[in-house]
């Protein structure tokens, strides 16, 4: 049985199955909570930023997760 670890919150994710039981997002495996509260932090910025491109984006979303890794938790408002 393979198992990982959220580098996030540290939750073990015991039969890891990618896309439904863990996400592998800038070079980080996120567990289902965690990539929700990811999805939930950045939905509000990314809909008022314009212009919007995709660089942008993804340093965004590279930049939340370091900075939740460091922290060991999201900031969801």
């Amino acid at each position: 049985m393979k198992t990982l670890t959220c580098d996030v919150c540290k939750g073990i994710i015991s039969a890891p199955v990618s896309g439904r039981t863990y996400f592998h997002l800038a070079h980080r495996e996120l567990c289902e909570p965690c990539h929700d509260k990811l999805s939930m932090q950045i939905r509000p910025v990314v809909r008022t930023k314009i212009p919007f491109t995709y660089d942008w984006y993804d340093h965004y979303v590279q930049e939340s997760i370091e900075k939740a890794v460091q922290k060991g938790k999201f900031d969801v408002k």
